[in-house]
């Protein structure tokens, strides 16, 4: 294997491994807040370190690799995919420690538990959970097949997203002793619906490397 072939192979290595470990602090904040997990959720904001540890060398290696190699066509594609995508996964985890200190910090008493229920927040994370594995494997397999199924999914979390606000709007108003924690929940339910939209920035990344298209602005320019 060449020498330009092994540093690809490893930055591939560190950006799985930080896709994986993204995934599992959007699962454990999922736990955490249905469970209301404390010491789970303090475990998320812990682990944060590790992901922007992850994010900065990934940079870093890709950066490298292009000044010494000055990859072009695929090679390059791949890396500034790389770059962007490691950011983006970034982002989401900012989301995943936003979750986690939801619960740590929540002074307000729990909405009533058939409320949660009707937002779909668990649905919610299902989803996005979903939307990240799916593009975990797209971006593996190099299948940009499975980009339709991630961009469909989206669009029911923004459908859960908007009626969401609907049904906090409705009880809040009934209920106007809970406005304080109803508006913390809208926060969370918001932190939510961006991830979806970063999951489809990721989507647009992976599209640009295998099939060297731009999605970005509705576009489907070919490079």
């Amino acid at each position: 294997m060449k020498h330009t072939e092994m540093e690809m192979k490893l930055l591939r290595e560190e950006i799985n491994q930080m896709w994986k470990l993204v995934i599992s602090q959007l699962e454990k904040a999922k736990q955490a807040f249905l469970n209301n997990d404390i010491d789970l959720a303090r475990e998320i904001v812990s682990r944060e370190k590790r992901v922007n540890a992850f994010e900065l060398k990934i940079e870093s290696d890709c950066e490298n690799y292009i000044a010494l190699y000055s990859p072009v066509a695929v090679d390059l594609r791949l890396m500034l995919s790389i770059m962007k995508i490691g950011g983006t996964l970034e982002r989401i985890a900012d989301f995943a420690e936003g979750v986690a200190r939801h619960v740590i910090e929540s002074d307000c008493k729990k909405l009533d538990p058939h409320v949660i229920e009707e937002l779909q927040i668990e649905e919610l994370f299902d989803m996005l959970i979903s939307m990240l594995t799916d593009g975990f494997v797209a971006f593996e397999s190099e299948n940009t097949k499975i980009s339709g199924k991630i961009l469909a999914k989206d669009e029911q979390v923004d459908e859960i997203y908007h009626n969401a606000l609907r049904i906090l709007t409705d009880y809040l108003q009934k209920n106007p002793e809970h406005i304080f924690c109803g508006l913390k929940v809208m926060v969370l339910i918001r932190k939510l619906e961006r991830i979806g939209d970063h999951c489809n920035n990721i989507v647009e990344e992976i599209v640009f490397y295998v099939d060297a298209k731009i999605l970005k602005h509705g576009g489907t320019k070919g490079m």
